[in-house]
């Protein structure tokens, strides 16, 4: 059974940096993507980084240059450094994985994701 566990986050003052981690099991393939979402109070769910099923890397133009998204050769973890941290970047954050497809432009719904962490709060006091 496919499931998906994040850990690293916490509060940070804003400048500040964070690394997430989302720890993969039970995938059946390595033929799947990954990405984080995050969600902010009243707001709905934004992709923030993605990798796709063949390596190709998607990044939320608010966070280009201060985020990076990784993942382990073996795909059994996946991470996102974020550094030159933001108060809108606070929110919950979420690993999301899916099987196969052709995503591009996407990546970023919330709706191709049959796979979901349970979140993990990640708040930056200004």
């Amino acid at each position: 059974q496919e499931q998906l566990v994040e850990s690293g986050g916490g509060s940070v003052e804003a400048g500040g940096s964070l690394r997430l981690s989302c720890a993969a099991s039970g995938f059946t393939s390595s033929s799947y993507s990954v990405a984080w979402f995050r969600q902010a109070p009243g707001k709905g769910r934004e992709g923030v980084a993605a990798i796709d099923r063949v390596g190709t890397l998607n990044y939320r133009d608010s966070v280009k240059g201060r985020f990076t998204i990784s993942q382990d050769k073996d795909k059994s973890n996946l991470y996102l450094q974020m550094n030159s941290l933001k108060a809108e970047d606070a929110g919950m954050y979420y690993c999301a994985a899916t099987y196969g497809g052709k995503w591009g432009s996407r990546i970023f719904f919330t709706s191709i994701y049959k796979y979901w962490g349970q979140g993990i709060q990640v708040s930056v006091s200004s």
